[in-house]
Order: structure tokens, then C-alpha cells, then sequence
């Protein structure tokens, strides 16, 4: 599958897909029973809205990917958790490559790409000949992210350190936003034990649409809203600590990227019925910005607190995408559910033996 590169989005593509209405309040999440949907197939969204048929194949990306998951593994599937790993007193070294394998030829141009962006840079990475290990690394997800396919690689690599050198997303994770506009939007937590992961622990991003207290406040300065989100999705990533990785990544097709999160969606009181133009703006640039520039920091996407009635959209979704996509993305109608699939290491709202998400979540920084 040859999707065009700006549509790929394998990153938080965690775009506000997101409330437009209020619902009134309910009790507090984490003392009313919620009991877990058995069968995902029923769990659903509303009517297959733009930005769930845009955040639903963002996820493409890796299809091919999974697919070819049994094919011979030319570089070793990494056995080391994503953030938990500590730099090794020797420098790490990649398993050689042939001259032809494209990771070789996309490094030896490294220096060149480089010098047109002006800007060496990508996810806390230094990319230079003389940082061999990591720079692959980078490489690899981009590569990864573009089925192999080199020239769309480059070009997308290409438009990331220009762009991350003219936004600096790092400097928007450390910045003060202002409390009144997104307080409890958005929180990071490391979660250990998740079912079937080979990481020790990974780092889960949660969005909670619900928290939004007034849309035009919130989104109605979309640079501000994009500042933020953007500020959120790097913080999340710098928590991998890409720069202390000692695995490699698999080639295309060979293995899981074990150096990804995992994303919540959380629409608790959130109505579908209608969408504000302000939020769908919103919406599409976020996914336009973290889709193009940052492929495979996604593993898996969690929609939760998902009317039941609304099931049959699920399955309207499902018949647009492929089985190996509609795998990596999850709708559950009660957020207790959620510990089905990610273990007891959440917040007790979500079926976890954690504290609530606002104690042991870590969020922007906010003032005012």
C-alpha cells in the first residue's frame, strides 16, 4: 500500500476528534460501576465522523507492517523496553546492512539532509554520521513509517527538521499554558505490565475530551490549542528516550517497534450530535501536524466512554479499513474496560489499581 506520506501518521494523530457539546454532569467517574464491554465489535463511535475516518487511517501506516510480520528478520527485534532502557557503558553499534538496503543509502545521506533543513535534531536525537546507533534509529521510523520506500523517507524526514527547527516542539513541552484553556486535557503516564507488550512499561498519553469546559476558549486560538497539543505529543515522546536506546529497530516488515506509546481517547460526557466548526478545525490541523511529523510513535489508539448506541458506526468504520488496522485501534463504551487491554497499572478509573488519572498523571505545565 503506497499511501502519500502526509497521510501517514502512525503519531498521536492524537487529533481532537473531539466534544462539541457538553453533557451534563455525571458522577464521578471513579466511583460509578462501569462494566466492561466483551464484545469490541459493539463498542462504537458516532456516525463515522471526518475526524474518526481521519484518526482511524492515520493508523494505515503500520499495515503492511503487521502483514508482513512472519517475513525473515534481518535485524533483530528489539527485547528492550521503550524508556526503561539505560545507555550501556559501550556505545551501542546496528547490525550491518547491505549496500543496497535503503537504511545504508538513507544514512549516507544524513549530512546532506542535514545542511537543507539547517537543523540536526528530531525527538531529543542528534542525527550525525559520528551518532551511528541512534541516527538509524530515527531513520528506521521514518523508513518504517513509508513501507521503505526511500525518496518519501527523506522528504518526510526533510520536512521534520524543518519544521521542528522553525516550531521547536521541544520548547513547547517545557512552556506554561494557560489553565483556564486546557486544565485536565491532557495527561502522561508510565504504565507497567501492559498485556503482550515486551516493554517493562510504556508510556500512554491520555485525552480527555470531557475536561473541555468552554470550545471557544479551547480551540478558538488555533495556533495556542496547537502549541499545546503539540507541547503534550513531544513530552510524551521524550519519555521514550530515544536518545538512550541500545536495541535496534526491526527492518519493515520484520517486528514491532517496541519505541512507540499508546494513546486514550476519552469521550465521558462528550455529545456526538453535532460538531463545532472551531473543534473541526482543530482537529484536522492537529492531525496534519502530528501525522507528518511524528510517523511511529504510535502502537496502539483507545477510544473509550463510548455510547453503546452508537455501535453500528464501529462497524460502518471497520468496513473501510483493513483487519490489520482495525487491530491496532480499540473502541470501548465504559473507560473500566480499558484495563482489559492495558493491565492494573492505570488509574482506577479506567479499571486500574493506580490512583485517580489528575494524581498520577503528569500534565503541561499551566498558570492562571
Amino acid at each position: 500500500m503506497a499511501n502519500k506520506p502526509e497521510e501517514h501518521s502512525t503519531a498521536l494523530t492524537d487529533a481532537v476528534i473531539a466534544p462539541v457539546e457538553k453533557q451534563p454532569e455525571a458522577p464521578d467517574r471513579a466511583s460509578t460501576p462501569q462494566n466492561p464491554v466483551t464484545d469490541k465489535s459493539t463498542a462504537a463511535l458516532a456516525e463515522p465522523s471526518e475526524e474518526l475516518k481521519s484518526e482511524v487511517s492515520e493508523t494505515k501506516t503500520d499495515d503492511a507492517t503487521v502483514a508482513a510480520a512472519a517475513t525473515p528478520i534481518s535485524i533483530p527485534a528489539p527485547a528492550a523496553p521503550a524508556g526503561d532502557v539505560k545507555p550501556s557503558p559501550a556505545s551501542p553499534s546496528w547490525p550491518e546492512t547491505p549496500a543496497e538496503h535503503p537504511l545504508t543509502s538513507f544514512f549516507g545521506q544524513i549530512e546532506a539532509l542535514i545542511k537543507e533543513a539547517a537543523h540536526d535534531e528530531v525527538y531529543g536525537v542528534i542525527l550525525s554520521p559520528s551518532n551511528e546507533f541512534h541516527t538509524k534509529l530515527i531513520l528506521q521510523k521514518f523508513l518504517r513509517a513509508n513501507q521503505n520506500d526511500l525518496d518519501k523517507a527523506k522528504q518526510q524526514l526533510l520536512d521534520t527538521l524543518k519544521w521542528r527547527k522553525e516550531f521547536d516542539p521541544a520548547k513547547a513541552a517545557s512552556e506554561m499554558f494557560e489553565k483556564s484553556r486546557f486544565e485536565g486535557l491532557g495527561w502522561i503516564l508510565r504504565v507497567e505490565g501492559v498485556p503482550e507488550s515486551t516493554n517493562k512499561s510504556d508510556v500512554v498519553t491520555f485525552n480527555i475530551y470531557g475536561a473541555v469546559k468552554d470550545n471557544k476558549k479551547t480551540f478558538g486560538d488555533l495556533d495556542a490549542f496547537l502549541r499545546w497539543r503539540v507541547g503534550l505529543m513531544e513530552r510524551s515522546v521524550q519519555k521514550l528516550d530515544l536518545s538512550a536506546a541500545t536495541q535496534p529497530i526491526p527492518n519493515f516488515g520484520a517486528g514491532p517497534d517496541p519505541y512507540q506509546g499508546i494513546q486514550v481517547h476519552d469521550y465521558l460526557q462528550v455529545s456526538f450530535l453535532r460538531q463545532d466548526p472551531l473543534v473541526k478545525a482543530a482537529t484536522k490541523k492537529t492531525i496534519e501536524v502530528l501525522g507528518r511529523y511524528y510517523p511511529e510513535t504510535l502502537s496502539r489508539k483507545f477510544f473509550v466512554n463510548v455510547p453503546l448506541v452508537m455501535g453500528w458506526a464501529y462497524q460502518a468504520v471497520k468496513m473501510i479499513v483493513s483487519k490489520e488496522t482495525a487491530k491496532k485501534f480499540t473502541v470501548l463504551s465504559y473507560g473500566s474496560a480499558l484495563a482489559g487491554e492495558l493491565g492494573k497499572g492505570l488509574p482506577k478509573e479506567y479499571g486500574g489499581e493506580k490512583g485517580a488519572l489528575n494524581e498520577v498523571g503528569e500534565g503541561m505545565k499551566l498558570e492562571g
